[in-house]
């Protein structure tokens, strides 16, 4: 293997890629292998399509895991990180801010080759969160990733070098912010996006390529258009002046059904006194998506909340094969339909801000529970018979300059940190914050350059000095098995087959729990916010845990609310394993 350095070309802006090897010996990445990927390997955003962040690998376990160790790390590129590595055959490829791949050894962080994208220089001036990269995805012999300037790209993954591209949508005309990358599925690469206001309703799209080729195959609108069904839904609004309803996340897939499940952010602005009131729906906002992979039709959609304050619902979804049998003493919301004992192939998971967790059946939609984790306010009730959900009148604005107390905060609740899911025990491990915030309307008309049109004063949640949660859900009976909570915001996890739990904090402290009790096996201080989503994969038998470190908006906001702490910011990668 070949290794270059290439760290001036990148400092310069440059396209770096030099060969990694004739290609002898790389097996390309099969739809089989992405369906049902080695112990060893995590070959996408939450290493299996169903969107549970778990890994089989046992080698690391509760009786071992207290000698962990560093064993390397390296610097990533400036910027909001947030990124998700891709382990495949003993490499490693790292989605840097600014649409930068990275392949490195994945036992000793050496640097193989990287790829730096050129981007427009005027860029910058049509939307300010451009250079977010949470995930990219292989397949063949290559790897594809959603960029900065609206395209879908791929690269070598022996050399990095360019193979294709292909224009989404122009960012001068119809912005759109790729802050995740796709996913593959049946040979095809399926890609959501934010999407600005002053990038109208047609920025809001999902769209299908050619995994090959990056050919578009479809594209559905998540705003629907004139003629749609849903259109009425956002009553005498004129079309276009209807904004935002974007897809931040990757979908998770269900091969069995061939459909995609993907969740949808909130309006803009959020009052809807400023659209064409409270009574109205604004299909697909704050929205479950179930959507035909090969033709993108949507199926069926689970609207979560008609949203007047950004707690917007784009998060993970997880799909689990699972007995259902919601615990009436746990759970808030439940199903009339239900049969005692049944099993259901559910989509499942805390998809939006609110921290309510919610149980459809994936095949149909029918809401079957839904039960809240941290204080919330806003959600009045759900009919437990068709799962439509209320909000409380009081909280909603009628005009500008109206504050209203909230719970969660816009922060969350939940956001895109992602939680984990174990089958070894059927639960659910959430990271949460107890948060609110006095928010306040600020115009009476919308302005597309200001987004919600709204002020935030955020507070931990009264009652609480702690504002990071962990919380431990049964998938079955909705029974919170575990919370644990510290004063530092919590972020992503990922559940191992040794039993254990991983997670950082806003405070840069990176611990493993115990999946059945929620104790602290181990945690160690890598001095900056944990911004990244961790994995665990293995090279020659070892097992490794990797996490990063950074900044983002959302722990600028959570660090601001724990003044006493005073984490670094680099971004970083770290990587664990136990002693040789």
């Amino acid at each position: 293997m070949i290794r270059i350095l290439v760290s001036t070309l990148a400092a310069l802006g440059l396209h770096a890629s030099f060969a990694q090897s004739d290609g002898a010996g790389f097996v390309p990445v099969t739809d089989a292998m992405l369906s049902d990927p080695a112990p060893a390997d995590w070959l996408t955003w939450r290493r299996t399509l169903s969107g549970w962040g778990y890994s089989p690998l046992d080698g690391i376990d509760r009786g071992n895991v207290a000698a962990l160790r560093m064993v390397w790390t390296r610097p990533l590129q400036a910027g909001i990180q947030e990124g998700t590595p891709v382990v495949y055959d003993g490499v490693m490829y790292f989605p840097n801010p600014g649409d930068v791949i990275q392949a490195l050894d994945a036992a000793d962080g050496e640097l193989i080759w990287e790829y730096v994208r050129p981007l427009p220089p005027d860029l910058g001036e049509y939307g300010s969160l451009v250079n977010i990269t949470r995930n990219i995805a292989i397949y063949g012999r290559t790897l594809i990733d959603a960029s900065s300037d609206g395209h879908l790209f791929d690269v070598d993954a022996q050399t990095g070098e360019l193979v294709w591209e292909t224009q989404i949508a122009d960012f001068r005309e119809h912005f759109r912010q790729h802050s995740s990358g796709p996913i593959i599925a049946n040979g095809t690469g399926f890609a959501g996006a934010n999407c600005q206001p002053r990038g109208g309703p047609e920025a809001c799209m999902i769209t299908a390529h050619d995994a090959g080729t990056g050919e578009e195959l479809w594209r559905t609108y998540t705003i629907p258009r004139p003629g749609e069904p849903g259109y009425e839904s956002w009553g005498e609004v004129p079309y276009e002046g209807r904004w935002h309803v974007g897809t931040w996340m990757p979908p998770s897939y269900d091969p069995d059904l061939d459909r995609l499940y993907i969740g949808t952010s909130v309006t803009a602005p959020a009052p809807k006194y400023m659209l064409a009131g409270a009574d109205e729906r604004y299909l697909y906002h704050n929205s479950t998506l179930a959507m035909d992979g090969a033709t993108g039709q949507i199926v069926w959609y689970y609207q979560h909340n008609v949203d007047h304050w950004d707690l917007d619902h784009p998060f993970e979804r997880m799909l689990v094969d699972t007995a259902v049998a919601p615990d009436p003493d746990a759970v808030e919301w439940i199903s009339p339909n239900i049969r005692a004992g049944e099993t259901r192939r559910v989509v499942t998971g805390i998809p939006g801000k609110t921290g309510i967790v919610y149980t459809l059946d994936r095949e149909t939609g029918e809401f079957l529970w839904a039960t809240p984790t941290v204080e919330q306010n806003v959600i009045a009730g759900i009919d437990p018979a068709t799962g439509a959900v209320s909000v409380e009148p009081g909280q909603i604005y009628t005009g500008a300059e109206q504050s209203r107390f909230i719970c969660p905060s816009m922060t969350g609740g939940k956001n895109w940190p992602a939680g984990a899911y174990s089958p070894e025990t059927n639960t659910m491990y959430m990271p949460l914050q107890n948060s609110c915030m006095n928010a306040a309307s600020t115009l009476e008309e919308p302005d597309p350059s200001l987004l919600y049109t709204l002020d935030w004063d955020f507070e931990i949640t009264p009652g609480t000095e702690n504002l990071g949660v962990v919380q431990a859900i049964a998938a079955d009976t909705g029974e919170t098995r575990w919370t644990y909570e510290q004063r530092a915001g919590t972020m992503s996890l990922v559940a191992t087959g040794g039993g254990l739990v991983f997670g950082g904090d806003t405070n840069g402290y990176f611990r493993a729990f115990e999946q059945a009790s929620g104790e602290v096996l181990w945690e160690v201080n890598i001095g900056s916010e944990v911004t990244g989503y961790p994995v665990t994969y293995a090279v020659d038998g070892r097992q490794y845990v990797a996490v990063s470190t950074g900044t983002s908006s959302l722990t600028v906001r959570l660090t601001d609310l724990t003044p006493e702490l005073n984490p670094g910011t680099a971004n970083n990668l770290f990587v664990f394993a136990l002693p040789d």
